[in-house]
């Protein structure tokens, strides 16, 4: 039985799936992952993406932390891929109960699924860090510098940066339906992120599988590791389950 036979028989025999996404499972839509050969840590830069990403930079160099931002996270064009459409599908079917996604791009809700947990936040949603205004993603992307609230003080855009603890609510909530989950679907994640990482040894269920393009640290216990391209494994799902 290959790969994509197991997957699907995994799913048949599971009725409350949970996926856990990073980065991967959108460079089909045309952004880049963080940590592969071309991802955004290995672009050039006078500092590191960590610094530029953290809390630090925001506060003390807040127009380098924009530029930075603003020439990579802006997602609001982007289009979900099929590893998005498989998953609205497993919700639409009753067979997946919730998403808790390291990402802050947007694209789980852009596809349609409800049941979102972002542990990371997400670009569209920005409230001013003096009078806790809340601001449109668009004001963000179109200012031409820094953005700014009416009453002067800088926007931010609610993503967890380095330096900053993950949303209870959120983290609590995913723990919770990963513990419950029959089975857990990580998709292109490299779990190398904590506290997000960790939050897979809730998993109790039956069935642990990983679609990623590397190896991470979680594959020895795992019972399906799939290392290829995740699109193209949803779409052979996909069409197993019409």
């Amino acid at each position: 039985m290959n790969n994509i036979d197991k997957l699907y028989e995994m799913i048949l025999e599971s009725n409350y799936i949970v996926a856990f996404t990073g980065a991967g499972i959108s460079t089909d839509s045309g952004l880049k992952d963080f940590r592969s050969e071309d991802g955004l840590y290995k672009q050039k830069y006078d500092y590191p993406a960590e610094y530029m990403l953290s809390n630090r930079c925001f506060f003390k160099d807040t127009e380098l932390f924009y530029k930075y931002y603003k020439d990579n996270f802006n997602c609001l064009n982007v289009k979900p891929n099929d590893a998005h459409k498989l998953l609205k599908k497993l919700e639409d079917i009753g067979k997946l109960k919730a998403i808790v996604t390291q990402n802050i791009d947007g694209l789980h809700s852009k596809v349609g699924n409800k049941n979102i947990f972002e542990v990371h936040g997400t670009i569209y949603e920005n409230y001013c860090t003096l009078c806790g205004k809340e601001y449109d993603v668009k004001k963000v992307f179109s200012s031409s510098n820094i953005p700014k609230c009416s009453c002067g003080g800088i926007i931010k855009p609610n993503v967890v940066l380095y330096g900053e603890s993950l949303p209870e609510k959120e983290y609590m909530e995913g723990l919770y339906h990963i513990s419950k989950s029959d089975m857990l679907i990580v998709e292109g994640s490299s779990l190398t992120v904590y506290p997000a990482s960790s939050m897979i040894d809730a998993f109790r269920g039956k069935y642990l599988v990983i679609i990623n393009k590397d190896k991470t640290p979680y594959d020895n216990k795992a019972d399906l590791v799939i290392n290829e391209n995740l699109a193209k494994i949803s779409r052979e799902i996909m069409k197993k389950l019409n």
